[in-house]
């Protein structure tokens, strides 16, 4: 197996880190050509959502890279990766790739001082860290959409077909569990 990591902003190494030890063959992607080689998977991580948005148009990534999406190419977005897949962005017209039904909150739990840790449940998996910096949360989402844990009575994980999006950045931990339920419950379907 083999996973795409978009590597233009945020902990896209870390992320690489949880894929190998699960035993999945990585490369990052930073440039057109990278999108060339085979991959089963794409994660989008975190950052800031308005930039990696620029920097994938700027580097003709975006199109080809929602191609694959919409064609069925597994992905996994944290935080601003959620962002990036959502159908809407609460309070803006901006959409990019649109390929959840969720309409998210950027920056919805404040400045860098609301960022927090905690630990809740996820469906599929159990009780997992939660690592929530300047975080997005998903506002509504879609009768398609299956709703994956709620914090504080808002929605920060969700899953429709090939989209699986976390609020959190499970990358921040020693716990690769939401990895291996991407590889296992998102890719391998």
């Amino acid at each position: 197996m083999r996973v795409g990591v978009l590597a233009l902003q945020g902990g896209f190494i870390e992320h690489i880190r949880h894929l190998q030890s699960l035993g999945a063959d990585t490369f990052e992607i930073r440039k057109c050509w990278d999108l060339a080689q085979p991959m089963d998977g794409l994660i989008i991580p975190g950052g800031e959502s308005t930039t990696i948005g620029k920097l994938l148009n700027d580097l003709d990534l975006f199109d080809d890279l929602k191609k694959k999406i919409d064609s069925g190419l597994p992905v996994f977005g944290t935080c601003a990766g959620m962002i990036l897949l959502a159908r809407e962005i609460a309070g803006t017209e901006t959409v990019y790739f649109d390929s959840i039904d969720i309409i998210v909150k950027r920056n919805a739990y404040g400045r860098q001082l609301g960022s927090f840790f905690t630990e809740a449940e996820m469906t599929g998996i159990g009780t997992v860290p939660m690592t929530f910096i300047r975080a997005p949360y998903i506002e509504s989402a879609g009768a398609g959409v299956e709703i994956l844990s709620v914090v504080n009575g808002r929605i920060v994980a969700a899953r429709e077909k090939n989209v699986l999006v976390t609020a959190f950045h499970p990358e921040l931990t020693s716990d690769n569990r939401v990895h291996r339920y991407f590889i296992e419950n998102v890719i391998r379907i």
